[in-house]
């Protein structure tokens, strides 16, 4: 995983009124847990926008009044009218137990299919997997240069060593299938020699008629 650094501050008040006025201060109040006990403090909105709009998983080292602890987000709550963050958990990472996450998935290359007018699906943006924080990976990487229209790569046809993905093995993650505008295309020519022979036909018949 990526790392990232954070810098908070112990909050004396954990109730409603001191969290209003940390948000008023620019500031989210914030957990710490899986360690013992729960470190409750206070990060600036604007340091923790940029961990939870990132595509990227972070290992974050939060700095609490001096006491630094490694850890990973594991649950936003957002403003339901202006989008922002109002708590943040934090998961502490413990480089011997595994945890679970959602990686970034990126494509890599120019498929074959969509050069021949295909277009390029994808189904996954991020994938859950389990593995140890040393071993998590930064993101999940697919080169899909060889595809061709309806090859497909799915969830088994992925490596990760020493990690474990929690998503159905026959899930197809990205494939290229054949664009709308081609398939349409493709019927309405056809559509037109048929309807031009339907034309010729009747001629034939008129003139067998006179």
């Amino acid at each position: 995983m990526k790392k990232a650094q954070l810098s908070g501050s112990a909050r004396t008040s954990v109730g409603k009124k001191g969290a209003k006025a940390l948000r008023v201060d620019g500031r989210v109040p914030c957990v710490l847990y899986g360690g013992g006990e729960q470190t409750h403090f206070s990060a600036k909105l604007t340091d923790l926008e940029k961990l939870i709009f990132s595509p990227d998983v972070y290992q974050v080292e939060i700095d609490v009044d001096g006491t630094k602890k490694s850890a990973v987000i594991q649950a936003t709550q957002m403003h339901p009218v202006h989008d922002r963050p109002v708590h943040v958990d934090f998961l502490e990472l413990d480089a011997k137990k595994s945890v679970k996450v959602k990686l970034p998935v990126y494509t890599e290359g120019s498929p074959i299919g969509v050069m021949n007018g295909g277009k390029l699906r994808q189904n996954y943006r991020k994938i859950k997997v389990v593995g140890l924080p040393d071993v998590l990976p930064e993101a999940i990487t697919i080169q899909v240069a060889d595809l061709k229209i309806g090859d497909s790569v799915r969830i088994s046809g992925l490596e990760l060593e020493g990690v474990t993905i929690l998503e159905p093995a026959e899930a197809v993650v990205v494939g290229v299938k054949m664009a709308r505008g081609a398939v349409e295309g493709e019927e309405e020519e056809e559509g037109a020699e048929g309807e031009e022979g339907a034309e010729g036909e009747s001629s034939e018949e008129a003139k067998s008629e006179d």
